[in-house]
Order: C-alpha cells, then sequence, then structure tokens
C-alpha cells in the first residue's frame, strides 16, 4: 500500500494544501474544474475553506506538452478531510486519516512550542532572581577572600563613607564605645573575634617613642559590619551599582 504524500503549506501558521493534488490523490475521475464547484456545493466557503489561486500547469496536447494558467484552490486542513469523507472510497479514508494525523502533529507542536516559551519565561525570571542575588553573593565572597585585621577605615571605605563616620554609626547603635582615644567594643560584642587591638610604636613631638594601641576589625568583624548596616538599607558601593 502505497504512503499518503500531500504537501502543505504554512501561511501565517495556517496549514494548507492544494485541491488539485488532494484531486489527483484521490483519483477523482472527473476533470477537477468540474469537480472543486461541485464540492463548493456541500457548503464551503471562499475565504474561510479556501482561497483561489492561478498556476502554471503543463498539459499534454497530442504530441506535445503545454504549459497553461489554471486555477487551483488552498484548502484549509478541515475542508480537506470533509472532501476526502465526501469521496466514500478507500483512499478518501486514509487520506482523511492522513490529515488527522497531521493536525495532532500540528497540536502537539502547538503545546510543545508554548511549553518552551513559558520555559523560556521561567529561565529568564530565574535569571533575574540570580541576577538580583548577585551583590549579596559578590560583596560576602570579596570578604570571604580577604584575610588579615582591617582598619575601619578601609571597611568605610567600602560604603564610600569616612572613618569618622562609621565610627559614630557604630557608637550610636551601641556596638562601641570610646576610650581615650580607642575605640573599644561593648561586652555585648567584645568576645565574638570581630576586633583585634594592634599596638603601633610612634614617635611624639620629642622624637621619643611611645606605643599607640589601635582596634582593628578581623574579617568576621566586617561581616558584622556589613549584616547591621544592611539592616538599615546601607549597602556597600559595590552593591549599590549592582542595584
Amino acid at each position: 500500500m502505497n504512503e499518503i504524500t500531500i504537501a502543505v503549506k504554512y501561511d501565517n501558521d495556517n496549514p494548507t494544501v492544494s485541491g488539485r493534488e488532494l484531486h489527483d490523490v484521490l483519483g477523482v475521475q472527473t476533470a477537477y474544474k468540474d469537480w472543486f464547484p461541485r464540492m463548493c456545493g456541500y457548503g464551503f466557503v471562499e475565504g474561510r475553506d479556501f482561497n483561489p489561486l492561478k498556476i502554471e500547469r503543463v498539459q499534454n496536447e497530442g504530441f506535445r506538452s503545454v504549459s497553461r494558467e489554471v486555477t487551483d484552490h488552498q484548502l484549509t486542513i478541515d475542508m480537506a478531510k470533509e472532501l476526502c469523507m465526501i469521496q466514500r472510497t478507500e483512499i478518501g479514508k486514509r487520506c482523511r486519516e492522513y490529515f488527522r494525523a497531521l493536525q495532532i502533529a500540528d497540536q502537539r507542536l502547538e503545546l510543545a512550542k508554548q511549553q518552551n516559551n513559558r520555559l523560556i519565561e521561567t529561565t529568564a525570571v530565574q535569571a533575574k532572581q540570580i541576577e538580583e542575588m548577585k551583590p549579596k553573593a559578590t560583596y560576602c565572597d570579596m570578604v570571604l577572600r580577604s584575610a588579615g585585621l582591617m582598619p575601619i577605615t578601609t571597611i568605610a571605605k567600602d560604603y564610600g563613607k569616612s572613618a569618622k563616620w562609621l565610627n559614630k554609626w557604630l557608637h550610636e547603635h551601641g556596638i562601641q564605645y570610646k576610650l581615650g582615644k580607642v575605640w573599644l567594643l561593648y561586652q555585648k560584642y567584645a568576645d565574638r573575634g570581630y576586633v583585634k587591638s594592634k599596638t603601633f610604636t610612634v614617635l611624639d613631638e620629642n622624637g621619643d617613642s611611645i606605643a599607640k594601641p589601635n582596634t582593628q576589625w578581623t574579617q568576621r568583624g566586617r561581616m558584622f559590619i556589613y549584616e547591621q548596616l544592611k539592616k538599615e538599607g546601607i549597602l556597600p558601593l559595590i552593591e549599590q551599582d549592582d542595584s
């Protein structure tokens, strides 16, 4: 049994087939110019079910082939299926099944397109969410990559602020207090490993060496400051730029 093959044309995602090709595959003995108008008597409407068009077709006239312009029609798949049913032949049944399978394949393809579009939208949303999460990860990674102690001046620069501003903010929020010229953490925070005291030797105005204590922050302390400032909506410059 020969396989049914009918070319399908897609215009604006609307599949159509040639009336003349369907006429040939169905093996209709009546000439197409007589058969098609008779089929239209079943209620098919131009512009809804079919559209006429002119084509060049080679016809045999005696011992020579002549190219003539003839009228063809592009039929919707639904019209083509009904024409196949009207023929009441085995080949008509097979053609109808062919078109039914084609419509099912098109429906599955459309469903796959919709699912793919939803997947693309979901991926875009997830990518945006990941992008929005980057700032925190970026700053945390920067802290994690750092080692050693840091002066308050360096941490303040992360926020585009001065050491004076940051020291004042930490004091006003009950985190540190000043003893002489040295900032110390309140007892609540003193034993959490946020700071370490370093002593520097400097020369006084008489050229004598004197010890000068200085409080420096650990990377753990740096993250603590980050978390406290973030609660107040104060972000480091790297996160301000990303947002």
